[in-house]
């Protein structure tokens, strides 16, 4: 039977005996071995009752098995639901009630802590640890090895990945099996991966980048990946020699930059470096380039797209930008008032069509609306322009999204919490440039008449209710916040006034 996104990337290597996974300790798993323990999580699986259509939902440690949990949602048809694992309780209960899961999936440390919340969501809770522990794990230790894969089609739900806006409850982004593979084909083709890749992959495995780019890529074209559990410079620098191509947010770069062992003999064999999900420092594109004679590809993706746009693999890659539309997806610059088209050189709000864009947001039929037009075009959001050469720049983002070490934070959640602590009487949450993060968080605070903040509480307390990448790095107290001739807050005036905060 027919499952478009199990059959090409996984499927297909079956009996295949040549490196997948290169681990620590030099420990390989073949390709033939990952897919036996991804059959056996299908299993378990359906053991679970989870079918078709089923969402499930983890919040689990990267690891093989936590990869071959994700093939096994493909070859089950069930919808994969994968979690930032910093999230704190509050924060995945939100996730797993609203989507529905069938099934949530912990670290077995957390176990105690996120039992109310599976309770409270109706669900059924297992665990799964980094190092092949925890009760999945065990039940898949049990299990066949084989598994009738499931029909499915490209237009089937594979996956949910949530995202959020400045104001609002958080969104459940539904992407296909069609939409998942297309852009993963799309980009294996246009930077030229091949069987006999090696990806260093040192990015998380909960979004875009790390699964749908990063794991897919390489799957489509059969090659191999150092799957390190997390970002680990010493590591990174002792496998690149034997690998050919990396992925990573701007942290990576700066930080092999700033270690003298980081040289040009060490990125020998490499071919390609890949940066996003958050701007690369022009210095940083040069610093690369000097110290390894490799330029750095930026491109431009998103939850709901995947990746849009790319720097070319031959050709002028321009610092600064993010590169040409993909071959198969549509751009266009508009004016975000009236969606007419603009012209080149002109900023506007970027808007996208093609096979990669999401279906929707679940059960949010009206703001499904508001961002996908009828005609298919994706308004993004972001804010660009298109040069004469056909480059296209992000020049901000209209929603004051804050992008930190390659994660999404959206203001208004933060924002919500410091209203709400004592004393305070508004709060203006913003991003301001970080040499290492690419932005980092400031919260400007405004306290109730005769109130002294207490800044170390309120930093505690913030603590235990947001992810930490979300909280913010400083606490600043003003008399008011800064405000246009209608009210509204003047954000842009805060980032000009603390840009140099972390230089």
């Amino acid at each position: 039977m027919a499952n478009p996104l199990y059959d090409t990337l996984f499927g297909r290597h079956a009996g295949k005996t040549t490196p997948f996974l290169h681990l620590a300790g030099g420990v390989t798993l073949t390709h033939a071995g990952f897919l036996s323990r991804a059959a056996r999580f299908a299993n378990v699986l359906s053991d679970l009752g989870l079918r078709a259509g089923d969402r499930l939902a983890v919040q689990i440690d990267k690891s093989p098995d936590a990869l071959a949990v994700y093939a096994a949602c493909a070859q089950a048809g069930v919808i994969f639901l994968p979690l930032n694992t910093a999230y704190t309780a509050d924060e995945v209960s939100y996730f797993v009630t609203d989507s529905g899961a069938a099934a949530f999936v912990c670290q077995p440390a957390r176990r105690d802590e996120m039992a109310p919340v599976a309770k409270a969501a109706g669900t059924q809770l297992e665990t799964l640890g980094a190092d092949g522990d925890g009760s999945l794990a065990a039940r898949a230790d049990a299990a066949e090895d084989s598994f009738d894969t499931v029909e499915r089609s490209g237009d089937d739900l594979a996956a949910f990945l949530y995202t959020s806006g400045t104001t609002g409850r958080s969104k459940g982004a539904m992407l296909t099996q069609a939409n998942l593979l297309s852009n993963a084909e799309t980009l294996a083709d246009l930077w030229q991966f091949t069987a006999q890749d090696v990806l260093l992959h040192a990015l998380p495995i909960f979004h875009t980048h790390g699964l749908f780019v990063a794991t897919n890529v390489t799957l489509v074209a059969g090659g191999a990946m150092v799957f390190m559990p997390k970002l680990d410079i010493d590591q990174m620098i002792e496998h690149m020699p034997h690998a050919t191509a990396m992925m990573g947010v701007p942290t990576f770069y700066t930080r092999l930059l700033d270690d003298a062992r980081f040289t040009r003999d060490v990125a020998d064999n490499m071919r390609l470096f890949i940066s996003g999900s958050a701007p690369l420092l022009a210095e940083t594109h040069v610093a690369f380039e000097e110290r390894t004679g490799h330029r750095i590809l930026e491109r431009y993706g998103m939850t709901e797209t995947n990746m849009n746009t790319s720097n070319p693999y031959e050709g002028e890659r321009r610092a600064g930008t993010v590169g040409f539309p993909l071959p198969d997806v549509e751009l266009k610059i508009t004016d975000p008032k009236t969606g007419e088209t603009l012209p080149d050189g002109e900023i506007g709000s970027i808007e996208v069509r093609g096979p990669n864009v999401f279906k929707g947001y679940w059960q949010m039929p009206e703001k499904t609306a508001q961002e996908l037009r009828e005609d298919g075009f994706f308004i993004t959001g972001d804010l660009g322009r298109r040069d004469a050469d056909g480059y296209v720049t992000i020049v901000g983002r209209d929603k004051d999204l804050i992008i930190s070490g390659g994660y999404n934070i959206y203001p208004k959640e933060v924002e919500l919490l410091l209203d709400d602590q004592p004393g305070v009487l508004e709060s203006a949450v913003i991003g301001v440039p970080h040499p290492d993060f690419g932005e980092s968080v400031v919260a400007v605070l405004v306290a109730k008449k005769g109130a002294e903040l207490d800044l170390a509480q309120i930093a505690s307390d913030l603590g235990g209710s947001l992810a930490k990448f979300k909280q913010p790095r400083k606490l600043i107290v003003l008399p008011e916040l800064p405000r246009n001739t209608m009210g509204k807050v003047q954000k842009n005036v805060l980032r000009e006034s603390y840009r140099d905060l972390f230089q």
